[in-house]
């Protein structure tokens, strides 16, 4: 199993409380932000037992999710909804990005 689904999971799970937050003032927004986060993690795991074209193809899914998990973040922000996200949660956010974008290439 990839080290990075782990700290996927441990984000989607940090992300409970943003994603909150940003119902309350937007339920479109946060149900959009929920799906996406989901979608890396679900690609990822997909991607870990697939082969050839089809590992590649999932990986690019989760990479696409995993950018518009952050945009929602920051439609969030703009919007007043929610802060910024901590540091740590930032970090681990840009991990999975920077993992994601190696796994593709």
């Amino acid at each position: 199993m990839l080290r990075i689904y782990d700290v996927i999971l441990g984000v989607v799970r940090e992300l409970g409380p943003v994603m909150g937050a940003i119902g309350e003032h937007d339920p479109d927004l946060a149900r959009q932000m929920r799906r996406a986060a989901s979608s890396v993690a679900l690609n990822t795991a997909e991607g870990m037992y697939s082969g050839g074209r089809n590992k590649g193809a999932r990986y690019q899914n989760a990479l696409g999710s995993m950018r518009e998990t952050l945009a929602c973040i920051e439609v969030g922000v703009a919007l007043g909804y929610v802060e910024r996200v901590d540091g740590e949660l930032q970090a681990s956010l840009d991990e999975v990005q920077a993992m994601l974008v190696a796994l593709v290439r």
